[in-house]
């Protein structure tokens, strides 16, 4: 059990540096090169998938129930995600309402997102056991 969580951490580590390297050298370039919107966004963007792509692996996680990975994935991405959305430029945040926007958009987005991937998973599952069923 031990190594299968330290499989996972160097999946996970694997997973979010990769491209956060790879995005921070581009915007680090763009930023360089003084074209600050383009260089913000892009590291907004390699923060996201890098995020993303670590974090996709805490539902590997052995003896976890669903409602603890899933708010174990919420809270990385609040602290990593949610930043990120608010300091891209892409959001007027000159107001409490466009700061309020973000963090709707954020929640909306993450609740459809996780909403479908788990009824793809559900339906993959379902055709996994009709298969394992029709074998037996």
């Amino acid at each position: 059990m031990e190594q299968r969580r330290k499989r996972l951490a160097q999946r996970a580590f694997l997973l979010g540096a990769i491209p956060l390297v790879v995005m921070t050298s581009i915007g680090l370039v763009l930023l360089r090169d003084g074209q600050a919107a383009d260089g913000r966004s892009t590291l907004a963007v390699g923060v996201i998938v890098a995020a993303v792509s670590a974090s996709s692996v805490i539902y590997q996680t052995e003896g976890w129930s669903l409602r603890r990975q899933s708010l174990a994935h919420f809270v990385v991405m609040a602290i990593t995600v949610l930043p990120a959305l608010l300091l891209s430029g892409w959001f007027r945040l000159d107001t409490l309402a466009g700061a309020l926007l973000v963090v709707g958009l954020f929640l909306l987005a993450g609740l459809v997102l996780w909403s479908a991937l788990l009824f793809i998973i559900r339906i993959l599952e379902r055709r996994h056991a009709a298969r394992k069923r029709s074998r037996a």
